[in-house]
């Protein structure tokens, strides 16, 4: 049975995996923080399904007290680098599904991992649609000079452009290094106009308008054609089939992953 924890139990995403993890015949919940609903059972809370696990909000205290094989975070971007290096000092394991991260807090992540000899799944996208989409379009830019992605979620959503953007943008970027061939030189009359640029010159657009989850387009084109690969996600629950692969994964091994595609391929 693998004991688990979640950090950011009350949060939307949180409650999912609270669902998915009680559901899961192989975990048991043993952990629960968040900043709101302190004392509350968690089950009761996310799913009204009664756990006898208190809501918490201090994580070292959690970590110590309960010990759990894995955490699953998906809390805010600005505490994340914060929340990971605690778990990784603290030897628990973790899977973790907030974006926000810069390539030197992977970096800095990634040798704590292998100081600390301690497992950690980082992933943009824990949909595996979404997942199989970021491994189609590495595929397909194999084939196509020219790429720009869109990316489109909820309002509320912080930051842009959304790591699955960024993580599908460097993953195309390993097999073409420049997707802006042929293009003339550019005057943008408002500024922002084209979007970001990522690695591979990759043009990424973000839209946030309520009545969307999470949405990406991955559009190439060459003389005479155009090939559209896109994922669109209905509900959040879509995301706890990647999840738990991710927990049942790191589980037992004590590597660093960045992106699910590493655990699906």
């Amino acid at each position: 049975m693998i004991k688990v924890g979640v950090v950011g139990a009350l949060g939307k995403m949180g409650r999912e995996v609270i669902k998915a993890v009680i559901n899961a015949e192989d975990m048991q919940l043993v952990m629960a923080v968040d900043i709101v609903g302190i004392g509350q059972d968690a089950g009761l809370s996310a799913c009204s399904v009664k756990t006898d696990v208190l809501i918490e909000n201090d994580i070292q205290n959690a970590l110590t007290s309960k010990r759990p094989d894995v955490v699953i975070d998906f809390t805010q971007p600005q505490g994340i680098f914060e929340h990971v290096s605690l778990y990784l000092k603290n030897k628990i394991k973790s899977v973790i599904g907030t974006t926000g991260l810069s390539d030197k807090n992977i970096a800095d992540l990634k040798e704590l991992s292998k100081i600390n000899n301690t497992g950690v799944i980082i992933a943009p996208n824990f949909s595996t649609g979404a997942v199989l989409l970021m491994m189609f379009a590495q595929q397909a830019a194999k084939y196509f000079k020219n790429a720009e992605i869109i990316e489109l979620h909820h309002n509320q959503k912080k930051d842009a452009p959304s790591g699955t953007a960024v993580k599908t943008a460097q993953m195309m970027a390993q097999v073409n290094p420049d997707f802006m061939k042929g293009n003339c030189a550019e005057t943008e009359l408002i500024q922002g106009s084209r979007g970001g640029m990522a690695q591979g010159n990759i043009h990424i657009h973000s839209v946030r308008m309520p009545g969307y989850i999470a949405s990406q387009e991955v559009i190439f084109g060459s003389s005479g054609q155009i090939l559209k690969l896109s994922h669109h996600t209905m509900e959040r629950s879509c995301y706890m089939d990647g999840v738990l692969l991710a927990v049942r994964y790191i589980f037992d091994k004590n590597e660093f992953v960045y992106g699910l595609d590493n655990i699906m391929g």
